[in-house]
């Protein structure tokens, strides 16, 4: 998957608590073999596109036609377990995710694939938010992954955690089979040591293997 280390962009304001899965990647907006998954995103709400139209929706704004940052509220990302969800913000140009707070399935969904899941302090999430309103797609944000921190317009700091793992992951480029094959010399070594101690688990028939 892509690296995350530095993303400037625009952020664009979505400050709604439980927006679920089926709003972000509605099936029924792009269930086919090869999907569109940027047209797909939020389908129903953009302006000339959906049944439920918003014309004062972010994506309907052509100043936030390629934003960069999303500017979320709480339990973003609930519902079903729909990783297409993840694939549509990606292909939106997203690559953060500011939230109040992520569904647990979605959050390990975005780290999978290169989308950085963050939660700031309540305080800071609200000051955060207003500076997203304030700018209104006219400058950019920096999310800087390995400083822990996103650099609002005028230089304001917000610092962020998140676990050296997950830091990891996301700065390697790594998912899950990734993250393995960086252990691929100890996986090695103890595949030789249990050949040498355990010669009989090597053999493909062991149910041949008598006590």
């Amino acid at each position: 998957m892509e690296r995350f280390t530095v993303v400037t962009g625009v952020a664009a304001p979505l400050i709604e608590d439980d927006v679920n899965t089926d709003q972000i990647a509605p099936l029924s907006a792009g269930h086919r073999v090869h999907p569109d998954y940027a047209a797909m995103f939020f389908a129903r709400r953009r302006a000339g596109a959906g049944i439920d139209a918003d014309p004062d929706f972010f994506l309907s704004k052509p100043r936030f036609s390629k934003p960069s940052i999303l500017a979320a509220g709480a339990n973003f990302g609930c519902g079903s377990s729909r990783e297409s969800a993840v694939w549509c913000i990606q292909a939106a140009g997203i690559r953060c995710v500011v939230a109040r707070g992520f569904a647990d399935i979605f959050r390990e969904n975005c780290l999978q694939n290169g989308l950085l899941p963050v939660v700031l302090a309540a305080g800071e999430a609200e000051a955060f938010e207003a500076l997203v309103i304030a700018a209104d797609g006219g400058a950019p944000f920096t999310v800087d992954l390995a400083a822990r921190k996103i650099t609002a317009p005028g230089g304001r700091e917000f610092v962020f955690d998140i676990s050296p793992a997950d830091a990891k992951r996301l700065l390697e480029g790594l998912d899950d089979i990734g993250l393995t094959l960086t252990h691929n010399s100890d996986i090695a070594a103890f595949e030789q040591k249990m050949a040498a101690e355990r010669p009989w688990s090597q053999r493909a028939d062991i149910s041949a293997v008598k006590d």
